[in-house]
């Protein structure tokens, strides 16, 4: 019993941590796109999985989305109306990177 103890011990120090608790690394390539909202989007066909970032800098990841959603989504004329109807609320997501601070104004008060 005490080996079999050692033996969890030993293969969960082995075990690689991740970056930070809870980090999601992305190695999904996204590419530009024109859109209001929308800066980036990516896709990967073995995992059905979608992302997409913000021209906020927020990064979501959309699970089980099917290649012909993405597929339209990439030929919409709007993306970003493509995204509030058909993706937003409508496929479960996890969020890849928080939205970034905006920079201080670099007009000067005179």
């Amino acid at each position: 019993m005490v080996f079999c103890i050692s033996a969890a011990a030993v293969a969960v120090a082995w075990t690689e941590p991740s970056p930070t608790p809870g980090h999601i690394v992305s190695h999904i390539p996204r590419q530009s796109v024109q859109s209001s909202a929308i800066a980036k989007i990516g896709y990967s066909k073995r995992r059905h999985t979608l992302e997409i970032e913000f021209v906020n800098g927020a990064v979501y990841r959309y699970l089980d989305v099917p290649v012909t959603v993405y597929r339209d989504l990439m030929s919409s004329e709007s993306k970003a109306r493509f995204y509030d109807s058909n993706i937003r609320r409508h496929y479960r997501s996890l969020l890849i990177r928080s939205r970034q601070k905006e920079r201080p104004s670099t007009k000067s008060t005179q």
